[in-house]
């Protein structure tokens, strides 16, 4: 299991009707076929670490999670969710103990930045937690 957990908050400024906007868009990409369990809601973590909400997905190996990567839904939901990220911080972890792994999610995630620059730009404008 590929686990992908992605803590944010909202910029300043950003709607209710917006934040829900993303979140519907956050709930579709974690129901998407290759996702074998997801969270998307509040961050319970410390206030002052400035995060409010989290988004979690668990994929069952490489295989599921290039699915993932390139789903429909998954690329359609990056262009409403990203521009209204203030903050954010990815943590990934995996029950798989392969050394390499770290090195193919990586490989993985270039790849998609080559395809799809503009992803890869829009990546960039947040600010890392």
């Amino acid at each position: 299991m590929i686990v992908n957990i992605l803590r944010f908050s909202f910029k300043d400024g950003t709607t209710d009707e917006a934040k829900a906007e993303v979140l519907a868009a956050m709930r579709r990409t974690s129901t998407v076929e290759s996702v074998a369990f997801s969270a998307v809601g509040q961050d319970l973590g410390l206030p002052d670490e400035g995060f409010t909400h989290t988004y979690c997905a668990g994929v069952e190996d490489l295989a599921a999670l290039e699915r993932y990567m390139y789903d429909p839904v998954h690329l359609a939901g990056d262009s409403v969710i990203i521009p209204h990220l203030a903050k954010l911080s990815a943590v990934r972890l995996s029950d798989d103990l392969d050394p390499g792994l770290s090195e193919k999610v990586a490989a993985m995630h270039l790849k998609k930045v080559a395809t799809y620059p503009e992803w890869g730009r829009l990546l960039d404008t947040i600010p890392a937690g």
